[in-house]
Formats: structure tokens, C-alpha cells, sequence
């Protein structure tokens, strides 16, 4: 019973953030993350990771993404993906380059310098997106532009990590097959998706589908339209779990997954089959939204605040190393990120800035690179881990902060539109 007695502790924190973040006017994210680090440095959650936490952490997470990508519109995220590669490239390339030197200055020991590089090159998109959606500024081109390079950038952060770990901890050398293999594994998984995107969900069939029994005849709109929508929120959190687990095969965080089907769901798929009037969409996203952005999607947030162990000894002893880290990693980020946004991406300075802040998140990846170097391959001394740790803590915290002081400025380009 003491998951479950950890889940009602955590929901506690959870409802406490959402008064906090209400009477002070700031997003959750930010109370969430603080309520995990408080409860797990008071003691009140143990220091040792309970699986079905981390767990229903990751249902969170994937729910949460699925939740911002159905209700974004499909053709609009295409779109902004032309103006997002120099995003990605840049957005990734300044970050390492910063952190790598800054490494190299500290340690001096190339193989350290390039694993804090790739764990500090990849951005975090789940806590922007809920940031964003705090503040109301979810459907923004910005927000789009942020969601579109997250994308590209788990694509070269594989690559990275497909290159660079085996060089570092002296495994074997990295191949041109290796690499190959990743490409064509994203390329496989975007041709899944968009071949049940185009000719599976639609209720309109191409001619040589209609022939296949049962798959032929019916489409989406008759499984969601199933009992007056009594199994629409079911059925497409079952889409949501597919499709997450097939991006997890082919080598993607699960979350990613899940936002490209909320993408692919469209509205048209929850009007009903045979009374024009009725429409389930707005009854099943608002579950959707609740289960999402209230009760089990902070649980991810919390948890993720959980990771900073607070060390008086190692704080102080890494205060210098995080505080270069931070502010040089920062730096870097805006800068390359909102040039890139600005000049290659075509939008407004004020839209490009907030690009640059809403990437300024690290998560899934620079924990699964932290755990390759410090766990796994002992390549951090507890020093360099710590430095990791704590700035891409300060980093998640600057994300909310960032956006919510921005969003004022940024409002006032997007109404001279």
C-alpha cells in the first residue's frame, strides 16, 4: 500500500501548487517542480525511486503531450515544421558547444566535457507546453515552433547519442551504419503515422482499402461514435498508448508518440455518424484536459522535482560549476535559439524570444545521458553529476518564470498582427 499512500501525498502537493499558482498568478509547472523537491528532501517521499510512481509519472507525461497535440490544428503544426529546422540545429548546436567548453574548462577531461555537451544539447518540450497552456498561449506559431523543433531535436539528439556515447565510454566506435539505422528508424515512424493518418482514421476510404473486411467499412468516427461516445475518451487514450509505445520502438520518448497522435485525431473524427448535431469532441477533450493538466499529468512534474537531492557539502562545493553552467547554457540557448527563430524561421523578434525561453527545459534526455555517465559508465565523478543536476533544475525553473515576464511583450506583437 505505500505507492498508493506516495500517489496521496503527492496529490496533496498537487492541489497545494494549484492554490499557490492561483493566489500568486504563476503557472503551476513551477510549484509542482518545487513541491517534488520539497517533499523529497523533507524526507516525506523516500530518496529511492518507487517504480509505480516513475510510472504513473510517464502515463502523465504521455497523456499530457497527447492532450497538447489533439488540440492543435494538423495542417498548422506541418507548416511551421519548414521554419523549424534552423531552430532544432541551432537550438541544439549553441547549448553544446557551451556546455562542452565550460566542461572542458572545469575537468579537463574530454570524455566528461562531451557527455555534459549531449546531455545539455536536448530540450525538454513537455514542461513549455504546459507552461504555455497556463498562460494561454498553447496555439501560438510560437508555441508550434517550439513543439516542431522539440521534434527534430529528439531526432539529432539520437543521433548524438548514438555517435558520441559509445566514443565516450570507450564501447566501440561509432558507425555510419549505427547512425543510418537511427535515421531510418524516424523515418519509419513518420511513415506509420502518416499512412494511418491518411488512409486508416479518415471515414472516407481510398478505393483498394474499402475491399479489406471489417478495416474496409469502418472508420474512427464509427468506433468513437460508439454508445452516443460513452468510449470516445477510451478509445483515444488507447490511441494515445499505441502510438507512444510504437515511438518508444523506434528509439522516441513515448510523449512524442503521444502529441503526434493528438495531432493526427481530428475534430471532424467526433461528429456523428448519423445525427449531424451531435459532437462528442468538446465532452472527451474536456476529460481529456482534466485528467491531463490536474490529476495525473502534475504527477510527472512532482516526480521530476524529486531528482534534486539537496546536499549541503556538494551544493556549496558545486555552486561555482552551476552557476557558469546555468548562466552560460541560458545565454547560449536564447541567443542561438531566437537568432535561428528570428532570421531563418521569419518570426517577429518578440515570438523568437519567447522560442528561446520556452527551450531553455531539460528533461528526458539529459536524465537518460546523466544515468549513461554517472550510473552506468562512472564517467561523472558525484561533482560533475550534481552540477548536471542542479543546473538543468534551475533551467526547468527559469522556463515558467521566463514565459510567464515575457508573455506581456509577446502579447503586444501578436495583436499588431
Amino acid at each position: 500500500m505505500e505507492p498508493l499512500f506516495y500517489l496521496a501525498i503527492i496529490w496533496v502537493s498537487v492541489f497545494i501548487a494549484a492554490v499557490l499558482a492561483h493566489k500568486t498568478r504563476l503557472t503551476p509547472v513551477l510549484f509542482f517542480l518545487f513541491m517534488g523537491f520539497l517533499l523529497i528532501n523533507t524526507g516525506i517521499l523516500p530518496k529511492e525511486e518507487d517504480p509505480f510512481i516513475r510510472n504513473f509519472a510517464e502515463i502523465g507525461i504521455i497523456i499530457i503531450m497527447f492532450a497538447l497535440g489533439f488540440e492543435e490544428n494538423t495542417s498548422n503544426f506541418i507548416k511551421s515544421i519548414k521554419r523549424a529546422w534552423g531552430i532544432a540545429l541551432f537550438g541544439a548546436l549553441g547549448p553544446f558547444i557551451t556546455s562542452y567548453s565550460i566542461a572542458e574548462y572545469f575537468w579537463d577531461t574530454t570524455n566528461v566535457s562531451m557527455m555534459c555537451g549531449l546531455a545539455m544539447a536536448s530540450t525538454t518540450v513537455s514542461l513549455t507546453m504546459v507552461s504555455l497552456k497556463s498562460e494561454g498561449l498553447q496555439n501560438t506559431p510560437a508555441a508550434r515552433g517550439i513543439m516542431t523543433s522539440a521534434v527534430v531535436d529528439n531526432i539529432s539528439s539520437l543521433i548524438l547519442v548514438a555517435l558520441l556515447v559509445p566514443l565516450a565510454t570507450g564501447q566501440t566506435i561509432a558507425s555510419v551504419a549505427g547512425i543510418g539505422l537511427i535515421i531510418a528508424k524516424a523515418i519509419g515512424f513518420f511513415v506509420i503515422v502518416l499512412f494511418v493518418a491518411k488512409w486508416v482514421l479518415p471515414h472516407e476510404r481510398p478505393h483498394w482499402l474499402s475491399r479489406i473486411p471489417v478495416i474496409g467499412h469502418y472508420g474512427i468516427k464509427h468506433v468513437l461514435n460508439f454508445g452516443e461516445g460513452e468510449q470516445s475518451v477510451l478509445t483515444v487514450l488507447l490511441i494515445a498508448l499505441l502510438s507512444g509505445l510504437l515511438a518508444h520502438e523506434f528509439g522516441f520518448h513515448p510523449a512524442v508518440g503521444a502529441y503526434i497522435a493528438g495531432l493526427i485525431l481530428k475534430e471532424e473524427y467526433f461528429h456523428s455518424v448519423s445525427d449531424p448535431n451531435k459532437d462528442y469532441y468538446e465532452s472527451t477533450k474536456r476529460i481529456i484536459d482534466s485528467v491531463a493538466f490536474s490529476w495525473i499529468g502534475p504527477v510527472f512534474f512532482v516526480e521530476l522535482g524529486t531528482k534534486i537531492i539537496f546536499d549541503w557539502d556538494i551544493f556549496v562545493a558545486v555552486m561555482p560549476q552551476t552557476a557558469v553552467m546555468t548562466g552560460g547554457i541560458m545565454l547560449a540557448q536564447i541567443v542561438f535559439a531566437s537568432l535561428a527563430a528570428r532570421y531563418i524561421g521569419k518570426f517577429k523578434m518578440e515570438e523568437a524570444l519567447m522560442i528561446g525561453f520556452g527551450m531553455l527545459g531539460r528533461a528526458e534526455l539529459a536524465f537518460v545521458v546523466m544515468d549513461i555517465a554517472y550510473v552506468q559508465n562512472q564517467i561523472f565523478s558525484t561533482e560533475v553529476f550534481y552540477t548536471l543536476m542542479f543546473t538543468a533544475f534551475w533551467l526547468n525553473v527559469c522556463v515558467p518564470v521566463t514565459i510567464k515576464l515575457w508573455k506581456p511583450y509577446f502579447n503586444k506583437a501578436i495583436k499588431k498582427e
